[in-house]
């Protein structure tokens, strides 16, 4: 049957197909809006066990606060060509504005919110029949309370941050956002870095400054000994040293020996203080490069993010914050 233009129009409007599958669906349904719908559902249904096993890396990330709730949200798809689509964008943006109006915790609830006569779930699946594409929600992380910013980085829609205060201050709250997005902190500050994180960051700072203290000892020896510090570094420069007769492998196997003892009794003889006193020196760095208050201000590096709330206001700081991006970093 011949399908008209003011129908093709509405079901666009109401699934976010192309005019084109809007007019297949409505030929295929003989004109009922509610078949046509279905089929573009089942399309996408189909879309989506088939293509399950794809990497959904691209997509949409955005953010939205209002009211004291605020929000961010990853709409993800296998290509950067739908990322950029402008009713996939849309639909990312739709899907946001229910969960932020429905104050969501979880991307769960988001997913069973209802959208028109069916569910966000729903339209995401439908959205995959449409562009043919894997198509997943992800990254949902909310902020309860006021004064929070919220940054979309150069409106790409491919990293958000929300930072929020402990008091009204947009502008510093957006500059923080802003560092947020740059520097990527674990943590807020020292004390609300992970357990598990501070014990593994001390684990590898002891044993890198283990390393050094042997690796330096070992140096020195080779040295001393009058051996190239090149030739001796490792066991593929000295065959180099060997083929090129640099060395002979009498004075290669020299090299190994003196390499082995060295480190052996300097590994055996490390003075724990001075050890933990430097992994101490290392996890401060840490902290100073990791936490976001104790971070160097991206805009003046003479001053800390703390510093630089501080020099609006004295009481002023950061409380909570949060970072998605899809982008591996």
């Amino acid at each position: 049957m011949a399908v008209g233009m003011e129908d093709i129009k509405k079901l666009r409007a109401m699934t976010g197909a192309g005019l084109g599958d809007c007019k297949k669906a409505l030929t295929e349904a003989n004109g009922s809006i509610e078949g046509a719908i279905e089929l573009i559902r089942q399309r996408g249904q189909a879309v989506a066990a088939k293509r399950s096993d794809r990497d959904a890396a691209e997509g949409c990330v955005l953010c939205k606060s209002v009211d004291g709730f605020s929000a961010i949200i990853a709409l993800k798809c296998e290509t950067d060509f739908v990322a950029k689509n402008e009713d996939f964008i849309k639909l990312a943006q739709e899907i946001l504005d229910l969960a932020v109006a429905n104050k969501c915790k979880t991307v769960e609830e988001v997913s069973a919110l209802p959208m028109g006569e069916h569910t966000v779930a729903d339209a995401v699946v439908a959205r995959s029949g449409i562009t043919g594409e894997k198509m997943e929600l992800d990254g949902y992380n909310f902020i309860e309370g006021d004064n929070v910013s919220v940054y979309d980085h150069m409106g790409r829609h491919m990293l958000c941050t929300m930072v929020q205060t402990n008091k009204p201050a947009e502008e510093a709250a957006h500059n923080v956002a802003m560092q947020v997005a740059a520097m990527n902190p674990v943590a807020l500050d020292e004390a609300s870095v992970p357990e598990n994180v501070k014990a593994e960051e001390l684990k590898v700072a002891i044993e890198k400054t283990k390393e050094e203290q042997v690796k330096k000892a070992v140096d020195a020896a080779i040295k001393k000994a009058g051996f190239n510090a090149y030739i001796a570094e490792n066991e593929e420069h000295i065959e180099e040293g060997i083929m090129k007769g640099n060395i002979t492998a009498e004075q290669a196997e020299e090299i190994r020996q003196l390499k082995k003892t060295v480190a052996e009794e300097k590994a055996a003889n490390l003075p724990e203080q001075m050890i933990q006193n430097i992994a101490n020196g290392r996890m401060a760095k840490f902290f100073k490069e990791s936490c976001l208050l104790n971070q160097e201000y991206i805009q003046d590096s003479k001053m800390s993010v703390s510093e630089y709330l501080k020099s609006f206001d004295k009481e002023l700081t950061v409380v909570a914050y949060s970072r998605f991006t899809l982008r591996a970093e």
